[in-house]
């Protein structure tokens, strides 16, 4: 006898159907097989379910003859350990121990040897999947059930047990399905991190300000203690709170990539990521066997932090350049490519000089011409270009140490701000694909960024003066439109401009 159940499979952070097919041969000694291309735990699953089958009062399997699975397509390499659920009902169903319809039903889950059912990795994709194809009734462990049920539209029914699930199908005693709640708790203040602990630098508050409001790239240079990794701390709390459409995309990666603690069902802040700069390309990138998001991917609709930036290898930081513009990344294995969604906003932070303090008007700079330069070239030309605002961030004279002002503005002034200027981005871009002025195409640049004869006349020079490429030339746009939306304008200004050019990079 033979019988079919639904499941599905993660590729990268899209999931595909699988359908999990057994037959049952009574006659002929016991034999379990498994085929369709499986990984090792997946082939485990063969002690797993019979165990667990055994151990929830089932027909033990040896006592059921020969049992082939194969899991289609067979083409399809298949991994983790998803697949133990649909496999055992629909070996109770191919045994007759168990009968109902497949049809509209999916079912995901790792068997524990005593039939209980286990958390799995990847649940919003597959719970998306899905919905988009037409399945009415999906099955999943308990622990998985919020993250399911963030997906409308079906029954999310939660697994404790093998045996809970065998008598939900037989009719026997009926599982009721979980409701997610639907409301998003607001965006919290950290008292720890506050723009109100940094003291002084309202040059580098201002650029920060500009930089969340638009979704811009920021470096931030300057000698040892003068408060970057404070800035770059503390630039999440002045960002606004991820929009229902964007927590979705944030969880759905960190769904795949293991990252969801347990009891979350939904990530609703906005991912700060700081690797370490002896990080590899792959940890940072994404990658492995079988994909899976690095770091840059995890920082999506959030912060990449990388401080100390030219200690990274130059060859690792060269993998940024498509992510920095395109907002993806592509994987490529010879199985075929991967796409990840990486839209994040970079805060870079590095010393001028390898001692650190060139420049510095207080410490002697130990450093050789030669040194210096080679030390700036570990950052190339291309991903300097990437980076729409280039700040320095003095030392901090002796005075601010001691000054109390009444009047510091906290992150919640400045978020205000933030998120006034996201609210007309919003307005603008409603029904396109960008979210925020970084990501303006050329044709939404040329619409939303027009500009007078002054402005233009200031470009030009800026052009010839500093030889701008053209993408440091949309850039400045970018920001200036930014800019004018801080201030409230819906015409950029010579004002806006001018600012947008002091962040510039210049050689």
């Amino acid at each position: 006898m033979s019988s079919r159940v639904f499941s599905a499979a993660t590729i990268g952070i899209e999931s595909v159907p699988v359908e999990v097919e057994v037959d049952v041969l009574s006659a002929g000694l016991h034999n379990f097989t498994l085929v369709g291309l499986p990984d090792l735990a997946i082939r485990e699953s063969r002690d797993r379910v019979s165990a667990a089958l055994k151990n929830s009062g089932f027909r033990p399997l040896h006592q059921c003859g020969r049992i082939t699975v194969n899991l289609a397509p067979a083409d399809l390499p298949k991994n983790s350990a998803i697949y133990d659920v649909p496999i055992a009902a629909a070996v109770l169903l191919a045994t007759g121990q168990a009968n109902f319809i497949t049809e509209k039903k999916l079912f995901v889950g790792e068997l524990a040897l005593d039939g209980k059912i286990r958390r799995i990795h990847g649940m919003l994709p597959i719970a998306l999947f899905a919905k988009e194809h037409g399945y009415e009734e999906l099955y999943v462990p308990i622990e998985n059930a919020r993250e399911a049920a963030l997906v409308s539209g079906m029954r999310v029914y939660p697994l404790k047990s093998m045996t809970e699930l065998a008598k939900h199908l037989d009719g026997t005693v009926l599982i009721p399905s979980f409701t997610a709640p639907e409301e998003l708790p607001s965006h919290e203040d950290e008292a720890d991190s506050d723009m109100r602990h940094v003291r002084g630098q309202e040059h580098a508050k201002r650029a920060l300000e500009v930089a969340a409001a638009g979704g811009h790239n920021v470096l931030l240079v300057g000698p040892p203690g003068s408060g970057k990794t404070l800035l770059a701390k503390t630039f999440s709390t002045i960002l606004p709170a991820l929009q229902f459409e964007e927590s979705l995309e944030v969880t759905k990666i960190f769904s795949v990539a293991g990252r969801l603690a347990r009891g979350e069902e939904l990530v609703r802040t906005r991912p700060f990521r700081a690797p370490h700069h002896s990080a590899s390309a792959v940890s940072l990138i994404g990658g492995g066997s079988f994909p899976k998001p690095g770091e840059i991917s995890l920082a999506h609709r959030g912060v990449l932090f990388l401080d100390e930036f030219a200690e990274f290898q130059r060859s690792v930081l060269e993998n940024l350049r498509q992510p920095l513009e395109d907002g993806e990344v592509t994987v490529a294995r010879a199985r075929g490519s991967l796409h990840f969604p990486a839209r994040f906003m970079l805060v870079a932070a590095m010393n001028p000089c390898p001692c650190g303090y060139a420049g510095d008007m207080e410490r002697v700079c130990s450093c050789s011409p030669y040194q210096v330069v080679r030390y700036r070239q570990k950052i190339s030309g291309p991903i300097l270009d990437r980076i729409d605002l280039h700040v320095e961030v003095p030392r901090l004279k002796v005075e601010k140490f001691e000054e109390f002002p009444g009047d510091v503005e906290t992150s919640r002034d400045i978020r205000s701000r933030v998120e006034a200027a996201r609210d007309l981005q919003r307005k603008r871009f409603a029904g396109k694909r960008a979210l925020t002025n970084a990501e303006m195409s050329g044709e939404e640049i040329r619409r939303f960024c027009a500009l007078d004869e002054e402005c233009q006349s200031l470009m030009r020079h800026a052009l010839e003066s500093l030889r701008l490429s053209a993408r440091g030339y949309m850039r400045i746009l970018k920001v200036a439109r930014t800019i004018a939306d801080l201030a409230g304008s819906e015409r950029i200004l010579a004002l806006h401009i001018g600012e947008a050019l002091q962040y510039r990079f210049k050689e």
